[in-house]
C-alpha cells in the first residue's frame, strides 16, 4: 500500500470534528486526538454501502464487528479470543462507566495512573465512584503504590494500555504483578487498550487479559476501532471479559449498553479490524516518521523540552518546565504561538509544566508548531 499521508490543509478545514472547529483558522490544532489522515478505503466502502443499502436502523446483532475483532486480536497478538466474549456498545468512555458500574458496589474507589486521559477523572464519579490516584513512577506502573491501595480498600484499577499520554504500552511483567495483585485483594482491572492497535514496530503491547490466568480472572478490557483507523465518530467499541464471574457481573447491564452501539460503526469497525490491517500498518510507519521528525525538530529549536518519543499512538508528552516557570505552558503556547495543545494539568498534578502534542499531522504543520512555540520562548 501506498504510504498515508496527512490531507491538505482546506481538505482538513472542511472536516467539522472537535478538532478542525473549535479555533480559528490562524491557530494550527495539534490537541484532541483525531489524525489528519484520510480515512482508510475499506472503511469509507463499508460505511458508504451501508448507507446505499438504507441500512441505517438499530444494531439487533453486532457479532460481526465481535467476531472481526477476536480475528484481528488472533492475527496481530496472537489473542486467542473466543468471539463469544465480545460485547458491543458505544464508545469506549461508554463502557468504562457501564463496566464500572455492573463491576463495584456504589461509592468504591478506583485506582487511576496520572498523568492519564483526563476524562478518566470524570469517568469514575459517572460511575457512581470516586477516584484514587496511584501516579506512574519513570513512566511506569507503581505497584507498591497500587498494593497499598489495594490495602486502602481500592476495589479496582482503571488502566490506560498504552498508557494516554507517554505512549507506551504497560510492560507484560508489570500487567503479571498487577494481575497478582488485584487477585489477592479482591479487586478488578478494567484495562482501556484503545489505542493498543497503534503500538509502533520499537514497541510491544500484550493484551491484559492475555498476560496471565490471573489477569482473565479479574479483568476487563475495553476498546475500539475508533483510534486505530480514526472512526471516533461512528461510535462502536468492545468489551471482553474471560471470566464466567465477571461475565455474570456484566450480564447485569442493560440491554440499551448494546442498542446504542451505533450500525454504521459496527460495520465500518468490522471493516477496520478484517480489512484494514494493510492501512493501519501504513498510518503508524507515518506516525513514526512524524515522531522522529518532533525529535529533530525539537533538538533544533527547543532543546531544553524533554522528550521520549512513543512506542504506541500518536501523542506526544513534553516537559516544557525547563523552559519557563508556568504550570500551565497551553495557555500562552495558544495565545501567542497559535499552537493548540492539551494542557498538562488536565491528566492530573504530574501534569503541571506539560502539554500533550497530537503528531498525527503533515511534516509542513509539525513543522509550523514547533518552530512557532520556539519563536514564543525566545522572543
Amino acid at each position: 500500500m501506498p504510504g498515508v499521508k496527512a490531507d491538505p490543509i482546506e481538505l482538513l478545514r472542511a472536516r467539522t470534528s472537535e478538532k478542525w472547529v473549535t479555533y480559528p483558522d490562524d491557530v494550527l490544532p495539534l490537541f484532541v486526538a483525531e489524525t489528519d489522515y484520510p480515512i482508510a478505503p475499506v472503511v469509507a466502502e463499508a460505511v458508504i454501502d451501508r448507507v446505499r443499502a438504507s441500512d441505517t436502523g438499530y444494531v439487533s446483532d453486532a457479532s460481526p464487528a465481535a467476531r472481526a475483532f477476536a480475528g484481528f486480536a488472533g492475527r496481530r497478538w496472537d489473542w486467542a479470543l473466543d468471539p463469544s466474549l465480545v460485547r458491543c456498545t458505544t464508545d469506549v468512555s461508554v463502557a468504562i462507566v457501564e463496566v464500572l458500574r455492573v463491576l463495584l458496589e456504589p461509592g468504591s474507589r478506583v485506582a487511576i495512573m496520572p498523568p492519564v486521559y483526563p476524562p478518566f477523572f470524570g469517568l469514575v464519579p459517572e460511575a457512581g465512584h470516586t477516584t484514587y490516584e496511584v501516579p506512574l513512577v519513570d513512566r511506569r506502573i507503581d505497584l507498591a503504590g497500587v498494593e497499598a491501595a489495594f490495602v486502602d480498600g481500592v476495589k479496582a484499577v482503571l488502566l490506560c494500555h498504552p498508557h494516554n499520554p507517554i505512549g507506551v504500552p504497560h510492560p507484560a511483567d508489570d500487567l503479571r504483578a498487577l494481575a497478582e495483585l488485584a487477585r489477592e485483594h479482591g479487586a478488578f482491572v478494567v484495562s482501556d487498550e484503545i489505542h493498543g492497535p497503534l503500538t509502533h514496530p520499537d514497541g510491544h503491547f500484550v493484551p491484559f487479559l492475555d498476560t496471565c490466568a490471573a489477569a482473565r480472572e479479574v479483568g476487563v478490557c475495553v476498546t475500539s476501532a475508533s483510534k486505530g483507523w480514526n472512526i471516533a465518530g461512528f461510535k462502536c467499541a468492545m468489551i471482553v471479559a474471560d471470566d464466567p464471574a465477571v461475565n455474570a457481573r456484566l450480564d447485569r447491564m442493560s440491554e440499551e449498553v448494546l442498542w446504542r452501539t451505533s450500525i454504521l460503526g459496527m460495520h465500518a469497525s468490522a471493516a477496520a479490524f478484517t480489512h484494514g490491517a494493510e492501512w493501519l500498518d501504513a498510518t503508524i510507519a507515518a506516525m513514526v516518521e512524524s515522531r522522529r521528525l518532533l525529535t529533530s525538530l525539537l533538538a533544533e529549536h527547543l532543546p531544553e523540552v524533554d522528550y521520549r518519543e512513543p512506542t504506541a499512538s500518536y501523542l506526544a508528552w513534553l516537559d516544557l518546565r525547563a523552559l519557563a516557570d508556568d504550570p500551565n505552558p497551553a495557555a500562552r503556547i495558544l495565545t501567542d504561538a497559535k499552537v493548540a495543545l492539551t494542557p498538562g494539568p488536565d491528566f492530573g498534578a504530574p501534569g503541571v509544566g506539560h502539554v500533550r502534542l497530537n503528531l498525527a499531522c503533515s511534516a509542513e504543520m509539525l513543522t509550523a508548531a514547533v518552530e512557532r512555540i520556539a519563536t514564543t520562548y525566545r522572543s
